[in-house]
């Protein structure tokens, strides 16, 4: 056990520190004297100087936005894309309903119905971007690359709902047939050496 006696006795041990702080005044005239020390200090003339300095230099660090704007980085999270196969032209989604479920927010809502070949059809994908906080996940769990975070940020909306359907995030067809649809480098995509890392499969062989 610990004796804690002599805990107050400053020679108890040499791990600790003590701090001597200045009693609180009381009287109107030392709370002038302390507000008159603390202003005229030297570390508030440091600061001004530092800015007066920068400011005649001219050498400006904010960016001027919305005129300005920085590189984002291609993992960059921000409003979603749905992407077409590159083949035919479709939709690359194929309704698994995947980024639905490992989606923390439940903020994407998957409608589905089988087609007249049997194969399940997206009827209805919406997202909602008020309650989405651009996790990564969705992008990460697609099986076919279908959905990811483009470089979009400002998707300002005056309604905190602020849904977002299929035919908003999917890929304009002008623009897929222009080919400005481009392999996506960032989050939830392949990486470069993808097919050196798969693995056969016993029935492979």
């Amino acid at each position: 056990m610990v004796d804690l006696t002599n805990f107050n006795d400053r020679n108890v041990s040499s791990d600790y520190k003590y701090m001597e702080l200045e009693e609180k005044p009381v009287v109107w005239q030392d709370k002038f004297k302390r507000v008159v020390s603390r202003t005229l200090s030297g570390e508030l003339f440091v600061g001004l100087w530092v800015v007066f300095r920068e400011m005649i230099k001219g050498n400006t660090h904010t960016v001027q936005y919305p005129l300005e704007k920085l590189p984002i980085s291609p993992r960059y999270r921000a409003l979603h894309d749905i992407k077409r196969l590159v083949e035919s032209g479709n939709q690359a989604c194929i309704g698994c309903g995947l980024c639905e479920k490992i989606c923390i927010s439940n903020c994407i809502q998957i409608d589905t119905k089988y087609g007249t070949k049997g194969r399940k059809v997206v009827k209805g994908y919406t997202i909602n971007l008020g309650r989405c906080i651009y996790c990564g996940y969705c992008a990460e769990v697609c099986p076919e690359l279908a959905i990811t975070h483009g470089q979009d940020y400002e998707n300002v909306c005056e309604q905190r709902a602020h849904f977002a359907s299929m035919a908003e995030l999917v890929t304009p067809m002008d623009e897929f047939k222009a080919g400005k649809q481009k392999p996506y480098p960032g989050f939830g995509a392949l990486s470069d050496n993808a097919d050196d890392n798969v693995k056969k499969t016993p029935l492979a062989y």
